[in-house]
């Protein structure tokens, strides 16, 4: 299975080619992609320069154009096309209708990807969008088991991409609107969830409130960790339980999960985290290029490789084997 990346800067890149990666994805420096923070992300001609090393170390890279265009400001976008193209990018990850049918129709030569952000998470969706787009690939939603992707394999000839490692986005992906309510920014649109600017935390007497545009997200005690306060892992109190009621927060691991994975047809393994350190992208990397190595030798995983790398050194298989509450 092809191991797709993650790069939020040129030096990131280097370092996920050189730790093993097949397939790197980036973004523009702007909001045409779901990762639009300050300081991340690629100028023109770093884009240029870190696809001609990818290829010259035979690796891919796929430009993640992942947001919603603005009506009446789609030219961001198509320009972000073009120029993904002249860079030599090996496809582009769209999720806008229009976009894809504007990027069919313009440069019918460059490989069109599915983005997570467009939430297919059936054969009928996957299908329309391969027959309507050429689409060739589909970033499966993270909330949908090992069986649910062996089905859908059985019913689609495009490829399927699945999350194997990093942070979880447990709303529907593309249909999140709990993080622009509480700060105005869209994910979606903007490409900015939970942004920094509007974090805030406050010490009440030895407790500790982390807020998220003025709303309190995660009270802790002293001496407790306080997660990053992202709504759709915090902590909230309905009825008489309180507690993490979408999902705790953790990250993804779905390392032992991978031959289950393979035997379902999935053709990549994505992990999360264009908003990473270039090291922390190379070790990632490094552990599932020798699980992957290890699976098609026919060896034992590799276990418990990643644990230190996780948000709260805590994982989950999400979705893959989840029990709902």
């Amino acid at each position: 299975m092809e191991i797709v990346c993650p790069a939020g800067t040129p030096a990131a890149l280097r370092a996920a080619v050189k730790a093993g990666a097949h397939t790197v994805y980036c973004g523009f420096n702007d909001e045409t992609n779901a990762r639009n923070f300050p300081g991340l992300n690629f100028n023109r001609e770093e884009m240029r320069e870190g696809i001609a090393f990818a290829k010259s170390h035979g690796a891919k890279v796929l430009v993640a154009i992942n947001t919603f265009p603005r009506a009446g400001g789609e030219e961001m976008w198509h320009r972000a096309v073009a120029d993904a193209e002249a860079c030599g990018a090996h496809a582009v990850i769209l999720a806008d209708l229009g976009l894809l049918a504007y990027t069919a129709k313009t440069h019918p030569g460059l490989r069109r990807h599915l983005s997570v952000q467009a939430a297919a998470a059936n054969a009928d969706m996957i299908n329309f969008y391969g027959t309507e787009f050429g689409v060739k690939r589909v970033v499966l939603p993270r909330v949908l088991s090992v069986p649910e992707i062996a089905a859908i394999n059985k019913e689609t000839e495009v490829e399927t991409e699945v999350f194997v490692f990093g942070g979880l986005c447990v709303m529907a992906e593309g249909r999140c609107s709990l993080s622009s309510y509480a700060t105005g920014r869209s994910p979606n649109m903007n490409g900015v969830c939970s942004p920094a600017s509007h974090v805030e935390y406050e010490d009440n007497g030895g407790v500790l409130d982390a807020r998220l545009g003025g709303y309190t997200i995660h009270r802790v005690g002293k001496g407790e960790s306080a997660p990053y306060p992202t709504l759709c892992k915090g902590c909230f109190s309905a009825g008489e339980k309180t507690g993490h009621l979408f999902e705790d927060p953790v990250s993804l691991n779905a390392e032992a999960l991978l031959p289950e994975l393979q035997k379902a047809g999935v053709t990549a393994l994505k992990i999360e985290g264009r908003q990473r350190s270039r090291s922390y992208v190379a070790e990632v990397v490094r552990n599932f290029r020798a699980a992957v190595d290890a699976l098609d030798a026919g060896r034992p995983l590799p276990t418990g490789m990643l644990a230190r790398l996780s948000e709260g050194q805590a994982t989950t298989t999400g979705a893959y084997k989840k029990t709902w509450r």
